[in-house]
């Protein structure tokens, strides 16, 4: 907690050399100092949950299909959003809501403390399998409330001048966090495989606690919904809604079409990869977190950059090197599978034909965190963003009901090669959809 709190008065030193937080008005000003409160203990809990597969496989000897469910629940949770959205309408206290959401949602990570220290009491099948999966399947259903009130609350006390600025250094802060975290985390398991157990009490207590800075900042109800009636028929609505935007809206069907296709890649790779790490290349548990914080360090200087390219191409263009980027990734690890050298840097199982793969990914990082926020607004009015971006979450949680499971089918029928190339050829098709598209306007505008 030490850390935390000297790591957010770093961030609000850092940004009143930048910026100049005396230039701020004073809800501003508290309401950054609870942001920055948020995504630094936030932070500590996604360093925790960047090993979370990694452990479950490693720790807990988890099955292949089972880890499969693990990644699938963090996705799974949005296409629960056509309902949650329209009862959070009708919410007044949403400060309270997030909180007790935090309480209900992030303490029963503390559980884990009373799992066995001793791996071989994970048999197959066991019944702590299916506690572990359902502790997180509770922990990223909170997201449903989470996630959409953090914008809210920020656009009612932020100026627009300094909301982008203020949002980039307290994610910032969060990303270190998550990186310190990680690495540390990394270092424990090595030394005790089940640490975890302890380590997911501090998770437990940070990520309350990040609920807690975000239930303070202040916000007041500007529509009340007080006719509860209608509930129902504002869900067939949204569905209406969302049929109707990708019936008429063109462009944006062919961008939701590739995202499906790079969707399928993406998510039937994930757990593969994970499984690739432990089994085939025998990586230890410092070793994955050295390379995961490593593409995470490298995007974090490309973020600017892809930001500029990003206001400046149309985003069809820059999803293509996007999906260019983790095909890329993908092909690195089946080069490294038929070139398995490696040495020892400072305890790291270091891969020579993992170079590539770290300057992909970093790559991938970078574009996609841009691409998945803002991507879907181009095609529409200001005032549709919301709508156009829960069509996107929908859509992604729907994809995500079945290609994490085709993916550990394809690898225990065929092997990492095969699976790894089908990703391969799917983000191919992905590619040739979003530039076909662009070049089908283009063409039309010049008309």
């Amino acid at each position: 907690m030490i850390a935390i709190f000297a790591g957010m008065n770093l961030i609000k030193d850092y940004f009143k050399r930048k910026v100049g937080y005396q230039s701020l008005e004073r809800n501003e000003q508290l309401t950054f100092k609870l942001h920055v409160g948020f995504t630094v203990t936030d932070g500590l809990v996604a360093g925790v949950l960047t090993l979370n597969e990694f452990v479950f496989l490693r720790s807990l000897n988890g099955s292949s299909y089972q880890l499969s469910f693990l990644f699938q629940f963090s996705v799974i949770a949005f296409i629960f959003l056509i309902f949650i959205s329209e009862w959070m309408k009708r919410v007044k206290n949403k400060q309270r809501l997030v909180l007790v959401t935090g309480v209900l949602t992030r303490m029963p990570l503390a559980l884990l403390v009373f799992f066995p220290g001793d791996s071989s009491a994970y048999t197959f099948d066991s019944i702590y399998h299916y506690i572990f999966l359902l502790i997180f399947l509770i922990y990223y259903l909170g997201n449903l409330v989470i996630f959409p009130t953090i914008n809210l609350f920020l656009k009612s006390n932020y100026r627009h001048a300094f909301f982008g600025p203020l949002f980039s250094y307290s994610t910032l802060g969060g990303k270190i966090m998550m990186l310190i975290t990680a690495f540390l985390y990394g270092w424990v398991l090595d030394l005790d495989p089940a640490a975890y157990r302890w380590v997911f009490v501090i998770a437990a207590i940070a990520g309350t606690l990040s609920t807690a800075f975000l239930s303070m900042i202040n916000y007041t109800e500007t529509v009340i919904y007080d006719n509860l009636s209608g509930m129902w028929s504002s869900v067939k609505e949204s569905i209406k809604s969302m049929r109707n935007i990708l019936k008429t809206n063109l462009p944006f069907r062919h961008f939701e079409w590739g995202f499906m296709f790079y969707g399928f890649a993406f998510m039937s790779t994930t757990t593969v990869i994970t499984i690739f790490f432990e089994k085939q290349l025998g990586l230890n548990y410092f070793s994955v977190a050295a390379y995961k914080n490593a593409y995470n360090i490298l995007a974090l200087f490309l973020i600017p950059y892809f930001g500029r390219t990003l206001s400046r191409i149309d985003p069809r263009k820059f999803a293509a090197i996007t999906f260019m980027s983790i095909m890329l990734f993908l092909l690195s690890l089946v080069l490294t599978y038929y070139l398995p050298q490696y040495t020892y840097i400072v305890g790291v199982k270091f891969y020579y034909a993992m170079i590539p793969f770290i300057l992909f990914q970093a790559v991938f990082a970078a574009t996609m965190s841009l691409l998945w926020s803002i991507g879907s607004a181009y095609f529409c009015k200001p005032s549709e963003a919301g709508d156009y971006q829960s069509v996107h979450l929908f859509l992604t949680s729907a994809r995500s009901l079945f290609a994490p499971l085709l993916g550990v089918l394809f690898y225990e029928l065929y092997g990492y090669v095969f699976t790894f190339v089908v990703g391969v050829a799917f983000l191919i098709i992905a590619i040739g959809i979003m530039i076909w598209s662009y070049k089908r306007d283009e063409v039309r505008l010049k008309v």
